[in-house]
């Protein structure tokens, strides 16, 4: 069954704000605040009929209207017209119009009250689809994002496999020819070595035969 609705009202920046709902916690989703307004005083629950009644018609939106002013809530408010401007000095003030005398608002009866209340719940559900739908699909795009992440780490680390693996052949290489050059140089010592001999024994003659 659905809760009986109550009017909560607050004010942010230049508008008054009203919304029907069925408790404090409620009141401050729909205000999208986080902050316990009714524990600090700045909102409280309101009996006004004329709010009371805005509110129960369009049960769970917030609705505006001026800061300080005594004009009816809307879904849509303007900004005050007559903030204080300090550049230029403000004109004398005019002289207020007559009121007019408007008939009181009718009083929400039961079935006024549990039709909004029927209302407020299928707006709720309405809302808490919207955020299902939205977080499925910040999921979807964290997951496609943690894919697209393990198979860049993984190409990298295949290719730094792949470099070790040929670096590891081109040191085998390396080591190969580092000991086919030890070779050659000690081949080559040990034939300088007889060259140089031969070498001095022909420069000294003493390879000749006396005749």
């Amino acid at each position: 069954m659905a809760r009986k609705l109550k009017t909560y009202t607050t004010s942010a920046g230049f508008f008054d704000l009203a919304v029907a709902a069925p408790s404090m916690k409620a009141a401050l989703d729909a205000w999208g605040s986080k902050n316990n307004l009714f524990q600090h005083g700045f909102a409280k629950l309101s009996d006004d009929p004329k709010i009371v009644a805005a509110t129960m018609a369009r049960p769970g939106v917030v609705l505006r209207r001026p800061v300080g002013s005594n004009g009816a809530f809307g879904e849509h408010a303007k900004l005050p017209t007559d903030l204080p401007v300090t550049s230029t000095p403000r004109p004398a003030a005019k002289r207020p119009a007559p009121k007019k005398h408007e008939p009181p608002p009718k009083p929400v009866d039961d079935k006024a009250a549990r039709e909004a209340a029927r209302a407020f719940e299928k707006e709720q559900q309405r809302r808490d689809s919207e955020r299902r739908k939205e977080e499925a699909a910040r999921q979807k795009e964290r997951e496609r994002r943690e894919r697209a992440v393990a198979a860049a780490e993984a190409a990298l680390e295949e290719g730094r496999q792949e470099h070790e693996a040929k670096r590891g052949e081109i040191e085998k290489e390396r080591a190969a020819l580092d000991k086919k050059a030890q070779a050659e140089d000690a081949r080559w010592r040990k034939k300088k070595d007889d060259l140089e001999a031969d070498l001095r024994k022909a420069r000294s003659g003493s390879h000749l035969r006396l005749v």
